[in-house]
């Protein structure tokens, strides 16, 4: 009979550790089937190359010592990066490059990824650095923000970057969306904490917006796309339970970026 009390136990553990990861965060959780070894040509130049921005993170903001400029890292980088290579003659290398906010490393890499910078903290030197760099010509695309709280955490470090120049609601005609796809319609690219999470949109997050700050010239060099998760798309494309049509509308979006940044 004493064996009863022990798989009794046994089950309830079990039942419990079930319990909290499905509780955990979604968009934090690292896909177990995933090969995050380095390719062998991972440090062959390329035409383009896949560079994610390192900041700082605000108080707050870190999740068991995980930093939210990695969310996604490095499995949604590397789908995307695929993606271009199968959908584009634009020469790729096969792997990531991480960008320190703090060193002059930005400088090489002409075309920048920033993931959930609604957590970001921008100090003076970066500000600085992220300055010139975009008005030498650098290309930079936000994602993953939502809500007022993230939007105006953002913003705070835009305004020490830019304080004179407007963010813009962008247009179905801007030329952003149709330098190689046309993609007048565009939705929300859900997180997918929203389709197999328990989060739901408040009133804040639930429409997309798709926002721009541009040169003296009229060059975009910022792309923002506030209220949807991209990068959460290009990470579960290979997942039965990701909408295909998400998919494919941020493939699309991610590489008509690309073509903007590279020919503007």
């Amino acid at each position: 009979m004493r064996l009863f009390p022990f798989v009794l136990t046994v089950l309830l553990l079990a039942a419990l550790s079930t319990t909290l990861l499905a509780l955990q965060p979604r968009n934090f959780q690292r896909d177990e089937d995933y090969d995050e070894t380095l390719p062998t040509n991972a440090n062959v130049k390329a035409e383009w190359i896949f560079a994610r921005y390192h900041y700082d993170s605000g108080a707050g903001f870190g999740y068991g010592g995980f930093q939210r400029w990695a969310a996604d890292y490095p499995k949604s980088d590397r789908q995307f990066i695929q993606a271009v290579k199968r959908l584009t003659r634009v020469d790729t290398r096969a792997v990531e490059q991480v960008v320190d906010a703090n060193t002059d490393d930005i400088y090489n890499w002409p075309w920048i990824f920033v993931e959930d910078a609604g957590a970001w903290r921008m100090s003076e030197p970066q500000a600085k650095r992220l300055r010139e760099y975009l008005l030498k010509g650098g290309f930079i695309m936000f994602d993953d923000t939502h809500g007022d709280f993230e939007w105006n955490n953002f913003l705070a470090g835009v305004q020490m970057i830019f304080p004179d120049r407007a963010i813009e609601e962008l247009s179905d005609h801007d030329e952003l969306f149709h330098v190689l796809y046309d993609l007048d319609e565009r939705f929300q690219i859900p997180g997918t904490r929203y389709i197999w999470g328990n989060r739901r949109y408040t009133a804040d997050s639930a429409v997309p917006h798709w926002r721009a700050i541009r040169d003296d010239r009229g060059r975009i060099m910022v792309a923002i796309c506030h209220n949807s998760d991209v990068g959460d798309a290009w990470e579960w494309a290979d997942s039965p339970r990701y909408p295909e049509r998400a998919e494919s509308l941020a493939f699309r979006l991610g590489i008509n970026y690309i073509i903007y940044g590279m020919t503007h």
